[in-house]
This record gives structure tokens, sequence and C-alpha cells, in this order.
């Protein structure tokens, strides 16, 4: 990686680990290996630090915009991932379920009730 590249990935670490938690992250990061690693860094430095570390948009908000997106995409498996990670960020249950709702009415009645399960699932462990 370059200087650049670098300040970026310890800028996306820091925000990642902030938002899904430094033990889930340092998992993934440890469980990486020669195939996945590139990925995992790039991921990192893209998402994470590009993404989320320009300050212009708070975290909640982000959180909350990945819930949709995740969710209109039917992406369980990450959706419950971000569902932790929004309630770290500061999203109540009353947001997820208005969040919930509008994947609902765009995305269909099926992908709510998916995204209730998981939700659900996700505030009974916190």
């Amino acid at each position: 990686m370059s200087a650049f590249d670098e300040d970026l990935f310890l800028k996306g670490l820091e925000q990642r680990k902030a938002t899904l938690g430094a033990e889930y992250v340092e998992k993934n990061l440890a469980a990486a290996d020669d195939f996945t690693r590139p990925f995992q860094e790039a991921m990192t430095a893209w998402c994470w630090g590009f993404g989320w570390g320009d300050g212009v948009i708070d975290a909640k908000t982000r959180s909350m915009m990945n819930l949709s997106m995740i969710g209109a995409l039917g992406k369980m498996h990450e959706w419950e991932i971000h569902c932790r990670g929004a309630i770290n960020n500061g999203v109540t249950q009353e947001e997820i379920r208005a969040i919930i709702h509008i994947i609902g009415i765009y995305c269909g009645v099926p992908q709510a009730l998916e995204c209730f399960r998981v939700a659900r699932k996700v505030l009974e462990e916190a």
C-alpha cells in the first residue's frame, strides 16, 4: 500500500471498529489470508476510510442509509452486521422500524419481513 492508502486504511480501520466493534473487525482481519487480505484492506480503506471518513454525514445517518440500501439489496448477512453497527451508532429501535417500513414500501413486503426477522434477533441480543 502507498502512504496515502495506508493513511486511508488506518482511518477506515478506526471507523470500522467504532461501528462494527473492534472484536468483530479484528476477527475478520485475522481470518484474512493471501487470497482475501487484499480485499479486506481495500474495503477497509475505500468503504470505511473514504466512504465513511469524510465527516460530511454523521455515522448515525450513514448507518441508517446503509440499512436502507443493504435491505433493498436483500443481503441479510450484511444487514444483520450493519444493524448491530447502527445500534452502536445510536440508531434507535423506532428508527430501525421506520427504515424497515420504507424498505417494505419500495422493495416489497417479503423483504421487510426478512428485515424485521433479523432486526428482532439483533435487538434481542443487544
